[in-house]
């Protein structure tokens, strides 16, 4: 019968793909260098491959570690999630997040789904409303946390996040070669909106809005039928559509950036948890992957992916 891996090589191991050093990797890790070294060679050998090679000063993983890397962050991420079941003295109450809806169903699935499975004793409630209404609702105090854009409006201190803002249309049709754009977007308050029209002033584009609406079903429907242009977080990408770039006629937009706003309800030390866990999480969720062949959903979980380029193609279903 084989042996488990031990989860204290998995750690060391993540903490040196992280780091890119042995030594750096050794103060994470709080072990000496010759240690974290021993403890390399005993994982290659339990797992039979070589799983680092030399990239100058740095050590880069193989493509067998690359293998391995995502394996090693879910069993310790199991890992913790056990021990949490079973700890008494672990977080408890109620806790209410708010987020836009262009987040919700990308982030948190994987976020609360860890979470609750690491804190079972905190409950979780979720509204989906734009960044404006959210930073109302937790200056009033009936939020706890939201995720929210950063925008004019808005000032988000803590970012946690930056993605590509970036020109969508549809890969099976040319709207996008109008004489006269039509874009689907957020009311005008919405600062997406106001990157998408002030870049296309400043091109000399001419548009017209032609859907409105903070549902991000409605925007995502109407691109991907052919009725419009938009602008979407790299996030918030969809099999059928296609970026569009300067080629094109569409300058870049300036980038999304996510934030967390906390509300001031007296529960200070579950904020911080709910927020902190927040932020891990969204470290590791990668953007959607894609080339002129193949989508694979499976694999958006713990593997890093290539930025979409202008022109690349989000394949249908």
């Amino acid at each position: 019968m084989n042996a488990p891996l031990d989860l204290d090589q998995l750690q060391t191991f993540i903490a040196i793909s992280d780091t890119g050093s042995f030594t750096k990797a050794a103060d994470t890790v709080f072990r000496t260098q010759s240690a974290v070294s021993m403890q390399m060679r005993r994982l290659e050998e339990r797992i039979g491959k070589p799983l680092f090679e030399k990239d100058g000063r740095t050590n880069k993983l193989t493509e067998e570690g690359e293998r391995l890397l995502s394996y090693a962050r879910r069993l310790l991420r199991l890992s913790r999630e056990t021990l949490a079941a079973f700890d008494e003295s672990q977080l408890e109450g109620q806790v209410r997040i708010g987020t836009p809806d262009d987040y919700a169903d990308r982030f948190l699935p994987e976020i609360m789904g860890r979470f609750a499975r690491s804190n079972p004793r905190i409950e979780m409630s979720v509204i989906c409303e734009p960044t404006l209404n959210l930073a109302e609702l937790v200056r009033r105090g009936q939020l706890d946390l939201a995720l929210v854009t950063q925008c004019d409006d808005v000032n988000v201190t803590e970012i946690v996040r930056r993605e590509p803002l970036l020109w969508v249309t549809s890969a099976s049709h040319a709207v996008h070669e109008e004489p006269v754009v039509p874009l689907a977007v957020g009311r005008p308050t919405c600062q997406w909106r106001r990157s998408a029209t002030e870049t296309l002033q400043r091109s000399g584009r001419e548009y017209r809005v032609l859907f409105t609406s903070w549902s991000a079903t409605v925007v995502i429907a109407s691109v991907l039928s052919g009725l419009a242009v938009s602008v979407l977080p790299e996030c918030a990408l969809r099999p059928g559509m296609r970026v569009l770039g300067e080629a094109d006629g569409f300058a870049p937009l300036p980038d999304c950036q996510i934030g967390i706003l906390r509300g001031h309800t007296g529960q200070r030390e579950l904020i911080d948890a709910v927020a902190r866990h927040i932020t891990e999480s969204l470290d590791n969720i990668t953007a959607p992957a894609a080339d002129e062949h193949s989508f694979d959903f499976a694999a958006l979980n713990g593997v890093r992916s290539k930025r979409l380029r202008p022109g690349q193609v989000m394949p249908g279903w």
